[in-house]
């Protein structure tokens, strides 16, 4: 990720929907790929006011009537229903009559476009049916059931919206944009972390293992991350929350919750991938380190190890938890190694085209 300008001068970050400097309102222009200051005509269409661009712009009908966006489509376009390349993939959205739901609503949204963000810079496929991808990406913002009086709360297994995968299908549950509710369940499942962002980043693993997994390398797989077929996966969850992980899991596996399945492995890795190769692309276009190769795996997880280093003692001295928390064990580089073979094969072939 990196900063960007208004026309005044001032930094503008990711997540701006208005300059604090001079006031005007900012949203994410489809043209230039930036955030930008919209300057208005007067008829509910703007322009984009980056040097260069000048492209006839509407707000996202997630940004001007709910105010859960910053994103912007161009003047003209129909084709989405008014929502920009991030929202148009959602197919269920909180129920906004609940008081707090839409301000979870917008921390959802907020990291969805943060995980689309990295993998548009990683040149990642992803999209609808209508465009051919076999699974259509969609969203689900679901909760277990009505908070009241700040309780979260569901009456049976029937009642209870899990986070998960199924089809190209990501359901949140917005439970998760809780904050207070969200570290409860960290501490109480013992992660190192637990963030709307990466639990973005882990489904969307299992989005790509059924595009680029299923059915083209799966015996490739086997050999890096094991036997998805044997045991089941009901199987192995079961086994996994009775017994726990293996002693020695930090030595092999990124997670103690990656052990529990090769499905679950591989989400885990990518999901690591992925936290990678952000915190090494905002590093450096903040300066904090110097230019990275984004082709050499072993190159990123060095600068990656020494990064880690430093962001994590400052947060140590502030009493927070760590920024990079895993240990990039050989076996680990190794899993990593298949997540960008992957990833680099796709860049690599759309660029071709």
């Amino acid at each position: 990720m990196r900063t960007f300008s208004c026309v005044c001068g001032q930094t503008l970050f990711f997540e701006n929907v208005s300059c604090e400097n001079c006031g005007r309102e900012v949203g994410w222009c489809p043209s230039c790929r930036a955030i930008a200051a919209l300057e208005p005509l007067g008829d509910g269409t703007y322009v984009c006011a980056n040097a260069g661009c000048a492209a006839p712009l509407v707000k996202c009908a997630n940004y001007a009537i709910e105010h859960v966006c910053n994103r912007c489509l161009s003047a003209g376009n129909t084709a989405t229903g008014g929502r920009c390349d991030a929202c148009r993939f959602n197919r269920t959205i909180p129920d906004l009559s609940v008081p707090g739901n839409r301000e979870r609503w917008a921390e959802l949204e907020a990291a969805k476009r943060r995980l689309l963000y990295r993998l548009d810079f990683l040149g990642l496929p992803y999209g609808s049916s209508d465009e051919g991808f076999d699974p259509p990406l969609a969203f689900d913002f679901k909760a277990d059931a009505i908070p009241s009086e700040g309780v979260w709360r569901w009456m049976g297994a029937d009642d209870r919206v899990y986070t998960g995968h199924a089809d190209g299908k990501i359901t949140i549950n917005i439970r998760e944009a809780d904050s207070v509710e969200r570290e409860k369940l960290r501490v109480d499942m013992g992660e190192a972390h637990r963030t709307l962002v990466g639990h973005f980043r882990h489904e969307i693993g299992h989005y790509f293992w059924d595009l680029l997994v299923r059915g083209r390398c799966e015996d490739d797989f086997k050999r890096t991350f094991g036997d998805h077929e044997n045991p089941p996966y009901g199987e192995a969850l079961q086994r996994h929350y009775s017994k726990g992980p293996p002693l020695d899991w930090r030595n092999r596996f990124v997670s103690a919750y990656a052990t529990m399945h090769p499905w679950e492995d591989w989400a885990e890795t990518f999901a690591l991938y992925l936290d990678i190769t952000s915190v090494l692309d905002t590093a450096s276009k903040m300066g904090l380190i110097g230019a990275v190769d984004f082709g050499d795996l072993n190159g990123m997880a060095s600068q990656h190890w020494r990064l880690g280093l430093v962001l994590n003692e400052l947060n140590r001295e502030m009493g927070l938890i760590d920024v990079a928390p895993e240990v990039l064990h050989a076996a680990v580089v190794e899993k990593l190694g298949f997540v960008h073979g992957l990833v680099r094969r796709q860049a690599e072939g759309r660029e071709a085209a």
